[in-house]
Formats: C-alpha cells, sequence, structure tokens
C-alpha cells in the first residue's frame, strides 16, 4: 500500500458520537506524559500492574473503558492528565495478555485513545502502531460469536474503529499492507448469517475507507477479496461473499484499475505467479461481472485477445466463460460491447469440436434471456445444424426445442426450420431428438392452446411433418411416429370423449401425405396383430415340424417389424417360447388381439404381460423392452367401440351444425367429409367397433346426403363393417337395401362401384339383389346418350366380375352387341381439336368417359370368368391392341381429340396390364401384344407415361404381375423428362428389393426362380428392346447408344451387387440368347440380327460393368420359350455384331482417331471445338444429365433436355402458348418445321416420334437460328453430344471408382 501524506490527514473534531466521522491521525514530534511521568488513573481505579489477578485487571479495566467512553476530543485537560495511562495501556503486558478479556477491553481503550487524541495519536513508534493495529485486528475475531456475553463489547470496538476510520492511520507506515491484509482476512472469516445489518455495514465502511482512501490496492489485498468470489469458498461461507460482492459494489471506481492490472498480467502476460487465484481467473471474471461490469471495463479486450488463442482448452474455456456472461439473464454486454459478441460468435465455426458444442449449448440461454440476438444467433446455428458431429447437431435441436418450450416466440421460424430438416437426420439420435422436440411444442401449443391461436398456427405444420416420417424405411422411425402419435398427438391417456374429439379434427386438418401415413399407420399396426394371432392360432395346434416351420416364418415376419431384427428375431424366438410354456401369457394377449377388446381391457392386459416378463433383479432386460415394442404397435390405445360412437356423435354434431367446426379450425363440409374418411379407414382395421344401431343410423344418414364422396365412404363403411346386418340389425336391412340399388343405377361410378360390393358382402340373397339392379340397367343402355352411361357400365362390370356364374352369360350378348360394336366402335360426337395432349377430367367428353368404363367392364367381365373357353379373352386383346396401334382412334374417322386419344390409349395399355394379371390371359397375350402394353410408357403424352409407370408399379411390386413386365421400365431411359425416369429408377430398385426378400423370406420360392429372380428379367428386356419401333438402323450409332442407356438403365440396377456370382449368370444368360432365334419371327433375319446386336450390346455393358462377370458359372439359365426358339447344338453364333470402332463410341462417344490421309475431301474444324450435331426445341435449356447415365461415358458427354416443366407443357400441346416477346423469332422456326415434312412415317407409329423426324425438325429449327445448339431435338428421348476429351480407360479401377463414392459420402457428411 502507499503512503499517505500528512496533507490528506482528516483533522475536524468529533462533536459527539452521533456525528462521529472518519478522523486520519498523523504522529506528534512528542508526546509526554503529565507530572514525572507518572501514570494517573480515573477516579476510583488502582494501579493496574502484573501483580494483581486477572479478576482484578477486568475489574479496573473496565472503569478505564467507561472513563475513555465518556472522554471527547476537546477534552484537553484530560487528554493530557491520562496521556500515561494511554501509553501504559499499549505496553506489552495489555497487547500480550493471555486473557481474552482483558485484550478486548484493552482494545476497546485503545480504540477510544484514537478517536480522542486524533489527530494526534499518542503513540510515536510505527511499530508500536502496527503491534497496536494487529492487536486490536485480533481481537475483532470475536465478532464471530453473536451470542457471547462480550459480544456487544466487540461490536463496539467495530463501530468505534469504522466511525472514526482509525485504521487510516496506518496509511503512514511502510508494512501498513500486511495490517490491512490481516483485517479483510479477520472479517471476511468472521462474517456469518447470525450478524445483523450494523455488523456487516461497519466491516463495509471500515473495509471500504482503506480501499477508497489509499492510494492503491496490493495484489495480495485483492486476493483477500476476490478469494470469496470463488465457488469454493462462495459455498462455504455466503456472507462473505455478499460482503465481498457489495464492498467491490462500493469502490468500483477505485478498485476496477486494480482488478484491470490482475486480469492484464494474468490473461495477456500469462504471469500465473503473481497471485495464487490465478487459476481462477474465469470464474473471477464471471461473479464480478455478475457484480457490476464496470469492474470488467478493460479487460473485456483481453477476452476477445484469448479467443483467437491457437490453444483449443484456452478457448473453450474462455468460450465456457463469456456464454455465461453474454447468455446472464439482465446482460448487456452483447449490445456494449459488439466486436467481443461478433468475436464470441465466430467460434462457432471454430476447427475445435467441444468450442463448437460449447457454443450451440449457449444458443439456449441466449435465445431465452436475450430474444433480441435470436437474428445473430440463427445463421450461426443453421451452419452448426449442418455439422459433421452427431452431438453438435443433436445440442443444436436441444438448444432450439428447449427455447421453444420455454417460449415459442422465442424461436423463429427459420430456427424451427432447422430441427424440421434434422428429422431426416443420417444419424438416429439426431432424428429422434428432433422428432420428440416438435412432439412435445406441437402438444403444448397445439393441443393444449398453452399460447392462444396464433402460435398454435405458427406450427401447424409439425402434425404432417411428423406423420410424413412414416414413409421413412427404417422401422425406428415407424415406431418412434406411432409412440408420438400416441402420447403427443393424440394422448391415449385423455378420456375416451376427448381423445377422438382430437383425432377428429386432427384427421381433418392433416394434408394428403400425412392422412395417407396415419392410414398406412393403422394398416401395419393390424397386419402385426393379424401375424400375432395366427401365431396364437399355430399353438393351438399339435407340435409337427410343418406347424414349426410356419412358427418360424410368421416369427420371422413379427421381427421384421420390430427394432434390430437380428435381435428381434432371437427375441421373439424366446417370447414364442414363453408363450408355448405359459397358458395364462397366451390368454391376455389373445385378449389383447381381440377385435372385442377395449382400450381400457388393453391396458390391462399390456400391463399383465409385462409384469410377468418382469425381472426384478435384472435392472436392464432387453427382451423385455422388445416384447414392450411389439405390445405398443399390435394394443388398440385408441379405437374400440366406445371410440367409434364417441367419433360417429362427432360427426352427427357437425352434420347438424352443433359442433366446434369452425373454432378449431375447419369448415363443417371438410369436418364432415373428412370424419367419413377417418370411419372409413377405421372400418378396414377394426370393423368389429361399428357394429351398433346407432353408428349404423348416422351413417344411413350420411348416405342421403348430396355430398358424393361422403356417401361413398358410408357406403364403404358398410362393406366393411355390415357382415351382421342381415341377421341383427333388420330395420338397417330393410333401409340399407334401397338405397344401395339407387347408387348402383344412378349415383356416380365410385358410389356405383361400392354399392354393387357391399350387397355382395353383406346380403345372403346377393343374387336376387344384383340382378334386381342387372336387368333393369342392361335394359336401359344406349349409347347416344353417353352421360347417363357411365354409372350403369361400372355396376354391371363389377356385379359381372363378383358373380360371372350368374351373369357371365348375359354378359356377352352386351359385350358384344352394344359394348364392342355400338360404343366402342362408333365415334357419335367430335372431339375438342385444340392441339393438348391431355385434358382435365372434367373437360373429358361423356362419350370417351364411356368408352373408358366400357373397355374396363370387359377386363372385370373376364377376369370374373377366370377362363377363356369362349376365346373372348382373344377377341378383346386384339380390340385392345388395335386401339394402341391406332393410338386410341379405333375407327380412323379422325373425330377424336388428341386429349381423348390418350385417354383411351392409357385405358387399352392398363386393360391388357390388368388382364396380365391373371395366368390363365397371361398365356394368351402374345409378344406382339406385350410389346404394344409396354410401349404406352413411352407415350408421347406425360400424364399417360406417369399414370401407366404408377399402375404398373403397383401391380408389380405386388407380385401380381408376371416378372416379363418389369423390363418394361428399361424404356423409361427414353423418357426426355428426369422426373419420370427418376421415379422409374425408384420403382426398379423398390419392386428388385421385394423380389429378393420374397425369396429369402419363402423357402417354397426356389421352385418359381424363373418367376421371380430379378435377373431372369434381362431376358424379357432384351427381346423388348430387339422389337423398339425406333430400333430399325441396327448399326447407326445413335439407335445403338438409345439401345445401351435402356440397357444400362435396368443393369445398373441389377449390378449393383454381385450376389451368388449373378454377373456371371446374367453374362451367361445373354450369351445363351444369341444362341437362339427369336420366337416371334424366327426366320426373319433382319429380326434375329437385331437380336443379337441387343446381346452384344447387353454383353458389352455388363463386361464394362463388372470384372467379375467372365468367372464360371455353374447355373444354367432358363429362357422363356415364349420370346426365344432354342436351337440344335449345330448351330452356333459365335458372330461380333459390334465393330470395333462402334464399341469405342459407346464407350467414350466418339470414334477412333481417323488417319491422315482419311482426312482428305473431309471438313475440317477448329482445333479444340466440336460441331454440335442437334439442338432443343426450347430456346432456354437446362443440363438434365440423368442420375442413372451409363459410367461408360465420359463426364463431357452430357445429355441436355429441357426443363421437367418445360418438357411437360411443350409435349403436351400440339400448339404451345407463345409469349409475345417471342412472337418474331418463332414465327420462322414454325414454318421451317411445317415446311420441313417430319410428317410421321406412313406406318401409323405409336408415342414417340421417328429419329428421322426429331433430327430432321432439329435441323430446321437450328438453321432458322430459332434454337441454340448444343441440345437434344424432339419429344423422344434425351440426345448426347459429341465431346472432343480423351477416351476413358474401358477397365476403370474399381479402387478409384470406391474412392469417388467414399469422398462423395464425406461431402454428403459434412452438409448434414
Amino acid at each position: 500500500m502507499l503512503k499517505r501524506g500528512a496533507r490528506d490527514v482528516f483533522q475536524r473534531p468529533v462533536e459527539d458520537r452521533v456525528d462521529r466521522t472518519s478522523t486520519s491521525m498523523e504522529f506528534p514530534q512528542q508526546q509526554k506524559p503529565a507530572g514525572d511521568g507518572k501514570i494517573v488513573y480515573p477516579p476510583g481505579v488502582k494501579e493496574i500492574t502484573d501483580k494483581i489477578s486477572n479478576d482484578e485487571v477486568v475489574k479496573r479495566l473496565k472503569m478505564v473503558v467507561k472513563t475513555y467512553m465518556d472522554m471527547d476530543q476537546d477534552s484537553e485537560e484530560e487528554k493530557q492528565q491520562y496521556l500515561g495511562l494511554a501509553l501504559h495501556l499499549a505496553s506489552e503486558f495489555f497487547l500480550r495478555n493471555p486473557n481474552k478479556d482483558v485484550r478486548l477491553l484493552v482494545a476497546c481503550c485503545l480504540a477510544d485513545i484514537f478517536r480522542i487524541y486524533a489527530p494526534e495519536a499518542p503513540y510515536t513508534s510505527h511499530d508500536k502502531l502496527k503491534d497496536i493495529f494487529l492487536f486490536i485486528t485480533r481481537q475483532l475475531k470475536g465478532l464471530e460469536d453473536t451470542k457471547s456475553p462480550q459480544f456487544n463489547r466487540y461490536f463496539y470496538l467495530l463501530e468505534n474503529l469504522a466511525w472514526v476510520k482509525s485504521y487510516n492511520i496506518c496509511f503512514e507506515l511502510e508494512d501498513c499492507n500486511e495490517i490491512f491484509i490481516q483485517l479483510f482476512k479477520t472479517l471476511f472469516s468472521v462474517i456469518n448469517n447470525s450478524h445483523n445489518q450494523k455488523v456487516q455495514m461497519h466491516m463495509m465502511d471500515l473495509m471500504s475507507s482503506i480501499i477508497m482512501e489509499g492510494d492503491g490496492v496490493t495484489q495480495e489485498l485483492l486476493d483477500t477479496i476476490l478469494i470469496n468470489l470463488i465457488p469454493a469458498h462462495k459455498n462455504l461461507n455466503k456472507q462473505a461473499y455478499d460482503l465481498a460482492k457489495t464492498l467491490l459494489k462500493r469502490t468500483v471506481q477505485t478498485i476496477e484499475t486494480c482488478i484491470a492490472n490482475f486480469f492484464n498480467q494474468v490473461l495477456v502476460m500469462g504471469k500465473s505467479s503473481v497471485s495464487d487465484l490465478s487459476e481462477h481467473v474465469f470464474d473471477l471474471i464471471q461473479e464480478l461481472f455478475a457484480i457490476d461490469p464496470m469492474l470488467l471495463t478493460s479487460v473485456m479486450p483481453q477476452l476477445e485477445f484469448k479467443l483467437k488463442s491457437n490453444d483449443g482448452e484456452e478457448r473453450l474455456a474462455v468460450v465456457r466463460l463469456l456464454a455465461k456472461l453474454f447468455g446472464a439473464k439482465d446482460s448487456e454486454l452483447a449490445s456494449q460491447n459488439r466486436p467481443l459478441w461478433q468475436c464470441f460468435l465466430g467460434r462457432f465455426n471454430d476447427i475445435h469440436v467441444p468450442v463448437r458444442l460449447e457454443c450451440v449449448k449457449f444458443a439456449s440461454h441466449c435465445l431465452m434471456n436475450h430474444p433480441d440476438l435470436a437474428k445473430d444467433l440463427t445463421e450461426y446455428l443453421k451452419v452448426r445444424s449442418h455439422d459433421p458431429e452427431e452431438a453438435i447437431r443433436h445440442d443444436v435441436i436441444v438448444t432450439i426445442i428447449n427455447a421453444g418450450k420455454k417460449d415459442l416466440n422465442l424461436v423463429n421460424d427459420q430456427l424451427l426450420g432447422f430441427v424440421r430438416e434434422r428429422t431426416l437426420d443420417k444419424r438416429w439420435r439426431v432424428r429422434k431428438e428432433a422428432m420428440m422436440g416438435l412432439a412435445q411444442l406441437y402438444k403444448k401449443y397445439c393441443l393444449h392452446h398453452e399460447a392462444g391461436k396464433e402460435s398454435a398456427q405458427k406450427i401447424s405444420w409439425i402434425k404432417d411433418k411428423l406423420l410424413h416420417i412414416y414413409y421413412q424405411n427404417s422401422i425406428d422411425d415407424k415406431l418412434l411416429v406411432e409412440k408420438i402419435f400416441a402420447q403427443y398427438m393424440v394422448p391415449h391417456s385423455l378420456d375416451t370423449e376427448e381423445k377422438m374429439k382430437c383425432l377428429y379434427y386432427l384427421y381433418s386438418c392433416l394434408d394428403t401425405n400425412a392422412v395417407k401415413a396415419l392410414n398406412e399407420m393403422w394398416k401395419c399396426q393390424n397386419m402385426l396383430r393379424s401375424l400375432v394371432k395366427e401365431l396364437l392360432d399355430l399353438h393351438k395346434l399339435p407340435v409337427s415340424e410343418a406347424n414349426n416351420t410356419a412358427m418360424l416364418g410368421k416369427l420371422m415376419s413379427i421381427a421384421k417389424n420390430l427394432p434390430d431384427a437380428g435381435k428381434a428375431q432371437d427375441f421373439m424366438k424366446k417370447f414364442n417360447q414363453v408363450l408355448s410354456e405359459d397358458e395364462k401369457l397366451r390368454i391376455q394377449l389373445e385378449m389383447l388381439i381381440s377385435p372385442t377388446c377395449s382400450c381400457k381391457q388393453a391396458e390391462i392386459c399390456v400391463r399383465e404381460i409385462t409384469r410377468k416378463l418382469t425381472f426384478p433383479k435384472q435392472p436392464s432386460n432387453p427382451f423385455l423392452e422388445m416384447v414392450k415394442f411389439l405390445l405398443e404397435r399390435i394394443a388398440p390405445v385408441h379405437i374400440d367401440s366406445e371410440a367409434i360412437s364417441a367419433l360417429v356423435k362427432l360427426l352427427n354434431k357437425s352434420i347438424e351444425g352443433t359442433a366446434d367446426d369452425e373454432e378449431e379450425g375447419v369448415t363443417p363440409d371438410t369436418a364432415i367429409r373428412s370424419g367419413l374418411e377417418l370411419l372409413k379407414v377405421l372400418s378396414f382395421t377394426h370393423p368389429t367397433a361399428f357394429h351398433s344401431a346407432e353408428t349404423y343410423e348416422s351413417l344411413l344418414q350420411c348416405l342421403k346426403m348430396e355430398d358424393d364422396k361422403v356417401a361413398e365412404a358410408a357406403i364403404q363403411i358398410f362393406r366393411n363393417t355390415g357382415q351382421k346386418i342381415e341377421t341383427e340389425l333388420q330395420q338397417i336391412r330393410s333401409t340399407l337395401i334401397p338405397i344401395l340399388h339407387q347408387k348402383a343405377k344412378r349415383g356416380t361410378p365410385h358410389q356405383a362401384k361400392q354399392a354393387v360390393h357391399c350387397i355382395h358382402a353383406i346380403f345372403n340373397n346377393k343374387e336376387v339383389q344384383l340382378a334386381q339392379i342387372f336387368e333393369p340397367l342392361s335394359r336401359s343402355l344406349n349409347a347416344d346418350v353417353p352421360e347417363q352411361l357411365i354409372t350403369p357400365l361400372v355396376s354391371l362390370g363389377h356385379i359381372s366380375m363378383l358373380a360371372p356364374d350368374q351373369f357371365a352369360s348375359p354378359m356377352k350378348s352386351i359385350v358384344a352387341n352394344f359394348i364392342v360394336k355400338d360404343l366402342l366402335m362408333n365415334d357419335r360426337s367430335v372431339g375438342n381439336k385444340n392441339g393438348k395432349l391431355w385434358s382435365a377430367d372434367e373437360e373429358v367428353s361423356p362419350e370417351v368417359l364411356a368408352k373408358v368404363q366400357a373397355i374396363k367392364l370387359l377386363v372385370r367381365w373376364l377376369l370374373g370368368m377366370k377362363n377363356n373357353q369362349s376365346k373372348s379373352a382373344n377377341s378383346t386383346l386384339r380390340l385392345l391392341s388395335a386401339m394402341l396401334v391406332s393410338e386410341g382412334d379405333l375407327t380412323e374417322q379422325k373425330k377424336i381429340s388428341k386429349s381423348d386419344m390418350s385417354r383411351l390409349r392409357l385405358a387399352a395399355g392398363s386393360a391388357i396390364m390388368k388382364l396380365a394379371q391373371e395366368p390363365c390371359y397371361h398365356e394368351i397375350i402374345t409378344p406382339e401384344q406385350f410389346q404394344l402394353c409396354g410401349l404406352v410408357i413411352n407415350d408421347e403424352c406425360y400424364q399417360v407415361r406417369q399414370i401407366f409407370a404408377q399402375k404398373l408399379h403397383l401391380a408389380l411390386v405386388k407380385l401380381l404381375l408376371p416378372l416379363e413386365y418389369l423390363a418394361v421400365f428399361a424404356l423409361c431411359a427414353k423418357d426426355p423428362v428426369k422426373e419420370r425416369r427418376a421415379h422409374a429408377r425408384q420403382c426398379l430398385l423398390k419392386n428388385i428389393s421385394v423380389r429378393r426378400e420374397y425369396i429369402k423370406q419363402n423357402p417354397l420360392a426356389q421352385e418359381k426362380l424363373v418367376s421371380l429372380l430379378p435377373e431372369y428379367v434381362v431376358p424379357f428386356m432384351i427381346h423388348l428392346l430387339a422389337h423398339d419401333p425406333d430400333f430399325t438402323k441396327p448399326h447407326e450409332y445413335e439407335q445403338l447408344k438409345d439401345i445401351k442407356e435402356c440397357l444400362w438403365f435396368m443393369l445398373e440396377v441389377l449390378m449393383t451387387k454381385n450376389e451368388n456370382n449373378s454377373h456371371a449368370f446374367l453374362r451367361k444368360m445373354v450369351e445363351n440368347i444369341k444362341q437362339t432365334k427369336d420366337a416371334q419371327c424366327p426366320e426373319d433375319a433382319k429380326a434375329n440380327e437385331k437380336l443379337y446386336i441387343v446381346c452384344d450390346v447387353a454383353l458389352f455393358v455388363i463386361a464394362n460393368k463388372s470384372t467379375a462377370c467372365h468367372l464360371d458359372c455353374q447355373k444354367e439359365p432358363v429362357l422363356p420359350s415364349k420370346f426365344f426358339l432354342v436351337q440344335d447344338k449345330e448351330f452356333k453364333n459365335d458372330k461380333e455384331y459390334l465393330t470395333g470402332e462402334m464399341r469405342q463410341m459407346l464407350l467414350t462417344g466418339k470414334p477412333k482417331p481417323a488417319p491422315v490421309l482419311a482426312t482428305v475431301n473431309k471438313t475440317l474444324t477448329v482445333p479444340g471445338r466440336r460441331i454440335i450435331q442437334k439442338t432443343t426445341t426450347a430456346p432456354d435449356t437446362t443440363s438434365n444429365t440423368s442420375t442413372n447415365s451409363s459410367p461408360l461415358v465420359t463426364a463431357n458427354n452430357k445429355n441436355s433436355s429441357t426443363d421437367s416443366s418445360e418438357s411437360r407443357a411443350q409435349e403436351n400441346n400440339e400448339n404451345p402458348v407463345i409469349k409475345k416477346d417471342e412472337t418474331k423469332k418463332d414465327e420462322p422456326s414454325q414454318k421451317l418445321v411445317a415446311d420441313a415434312g417430319i410428317e410421321a412415317s406412313p406406318v401409323r407409329r405409336r408415342g414417340r416420334p421417328t429419329k428421322a423426324a426429331a433430327a430432321a425438325a432439329a435441323a430446321a429449327l437450328k438453321e432458322a437460328g430459332a434454337l441454340p445448339a448444343g441440345g437434344g431435338g424432339g419429344k423422344g428421348r434425351k440426345r448426347a453430344s459429341d465431346t472432343t476429351t480423351d477416351s476413358i480407360n474401358v477397365k476403370m479401377s474399381k479402387q478409384s471408382q470406391q474412392q469417388s463414392d467414399e469422398g462423395t459420402k464425406r461431402q454428403i457428411d459434412l452438409q448434414r
């Protein structure tokens, strides 16, 4: 401590005790006692020496204390009189006295002496003064015990010292710092929670005067204050912490410089030895900031310097500190110190993972305490939500969700969007956290409406998003969605009415995909219940090998619906063993899956089964957890008879207009329609729950409503649930029959279909009922009024399919005389010649709609008969083929419009595909008819291609269609729209995986490998491509390139893995095809040559894709005799149909370099440039390279096509609308196209224009300057331009390919 000058000594006398203020003293030149040095004692006080007892000393000192207490500063005579006594009391006898009471009384006297003699202290020796103040300081320890009899004297001592500021005299001492340190330590150590406010105030006054009136604070003294702020000491003595805190607040102006110096030495200069508290600097900064940010005014810039340290751990420590400072509730640091805030935000992108993690954790507190900083944080959290580290992405979600749960206004839409993205994260832990977080927000704000309708609307998307996740392949995702639905979206803990109201309005508000997902969820749960029921039924049968095999199959199927399929199989086998041994457990499980089980019963059953499988001594039981997963999926926690009744009551209220529809955010019409749809879905999964008169009465009311969709749904519910109506509910039956008859005759087509199926499903005398509909309808058919034909045709078709024995014969005459002769073979009206290839449903003419239904009727009639004894199927197939050949205009009178022709082509192709699903008709479909059907997927109309591909996929994935129809997807490589190619590839992947999985799961499938194994699609594909109408010049590069792309489209998916030497099997199969003849036209040399050329291209693609294809294949492929004729052993076809130059072109997209002499008389080109041979049909082109293009083509050999939406618009409009600013430049091009003579070839072609026509159109347009060079022309497939790059190596290194794949994966990881 620096010394103070004498000029600073306070010299104002003290008037009385109440008004005493700070007093400083100076040392006198000479201080002499009165008389001859004899000590004068107050009256009545005898001499105090070491000869008397301690008690007597105490007694006499008390009188001395009283005397000094009564003395004032202006009592000059008394001061002089008792000067000797004052000097005597500072003697060693008193200062070293072992008696505590003596020391206390002496200290009180000395304190008064300093007060009385101020400003001149009676003691001249510096050493003596030091001893006196250290002595007084030691006595202050007595303040600790407030219950001591002497506490009042200790308090008096403290009060006196504080009022007079006696310690300020020590400023003149050389080693005053020792005294102050001792004093501060003493006061901090003695203060406790028993002290009152006055004690704390005097301590504060005493210490603050020393700090504020001194010339600085030494590091040692600062340490005695700061040590009380570090967590360990803070927790030991809260009062000392409070005292230090108050002291720092009072002395902030003085002490701030000293604090800044301390932190500067430790943080910047790295001198940790300056203080024992150096290792606690960050804790101290946090505490000091909380006390008063002004204490750290000079320290904050030093922290910015530390944030940029090269030491990761050091940066982490600073980040942790600043996170607390910025995130503190009332902190204004971010606004006051923007540079430091920006520097801190930069640490969100720190290379050190723990630093980034700490920043993300901080964001949660910051969002809660400082919503104004959300904008700054959003961009950084966005980056971190894609962090390569799983833990960081996880914590970003936790941060946002925690803030949102506190107050939804704290998180903006962007932040919620980050959580939404992470529901599709590659890591399960992150996905789970995101999904659960969103579910919690939904329950809090949408279900419980804790923040009003505005907040609920803000996150209304959550319900849809969560259900969309059910589309993911992972079973973990599906199970979590089911759990979220049961606990957060429609909590099963609610009472039935509340629960159903929640479900009713949730279903009304969901988007289409979410509704489908929810329906799929119920469907999967119902399927799993069926599997468990079948397993329990097997337990009732006698033990046998066949029974055990069947059980194993059921267990495998059940395990596929549980997480971790490997473990699930083992646990399900164990569970099956327990079931076989415990009959009571089986009974509980049977009750759980019973159609009549109520939700309450289900809870009891689950609890009982869980209790039986619980082992108390086992802390974790994975077997029990797996069984719980199963029970959660099969337990009916939402739907039972009571629930259905509650839903029906809600529906009735919506119909009557007394429901809370508007309040729940839906219109009454929407509520009614959605409510019926919900009931319809539940009628599939819980049909028994509907069986009550009350429910059926309500459904009858729905049948009478004007809304067609509502009536249709009501009929379907009757169809699904009404099996007992005829026997148990006669009144409902008598009301229902006339309504169903009316709907079958005059309802909408969908209503008619459902009405016929409903009659067939629930009535015993269905033959009579159907006859009563069939006869009047068959008599009233009139082709001149097509509007009134559609519903009768639908009803007649479904009746003939459901009751073929009864109606097959009368239908034959209807088909021959009316359907074919009168309806299909006549065009009564002229279609709309607007040139469009497709039009909306409501714009289609009634006549065409009637023809479409007529085609469907033919198919239903044949599917009902399931035999071809009358050769009706052959006639029908010829009719359908003729419709495809004529492009939909069967009469060829040119009355029908383009869009109507598209509808009829689609109907004809779909009809052939439908008939192929029936084995007896599949056998009679000729290869030509199969090819015509397949080529619909290359139709010129986008919607025809789209709908046909969807129908094809659905039939294939259900294993309804023969394997040969999978080959049709190879033609999708020619589709000009990128989305259609991508969709086709996904369909291929799905179908191939379904077939492979089916073979694995069904041992008997080994006998039918020819019809199931995906590799057997290759012969059908080769045959189909060999007969492609576009494949007219088999030696032309462009056409071979098309063939190669189609082959690659299929083979790429098939050859993803080399399972069971499949690559060699494919090679051998193609080689074997080369040794056969085309069964379709065996004597046609050109047709056989095209077949062999396609085989060579296929072998070329296989060889370049795989090095393993040349291995030996023991298995002999079986070729379909319908398409290939096996030749004698003498027949050997070893000819190479592809020249070396053609192989080179197929590989690289360019011919081999020609010799110098070969260039004579050829056009010379500028080196480094290429001749563009084709143009696009639209001014604006975008890169549209297929994601599944062949690896045999170099990167520069890219395909180019128009944007998908443009393609759709252009290809479906014969006369597209031309923008004003493009009119002039388009006019010449249109004229050129018209003059170019690019009509279709004389033979009518279905679908794509000829290659020659497309090329001519492109050339004509290019000459007119209407289009830029470099694109592909025509509506057909994409074109690849020539390239000047070096050819790639034929045998591409597998290692480099893998490295490339790994690089791509790593790149994707970093973007997560």
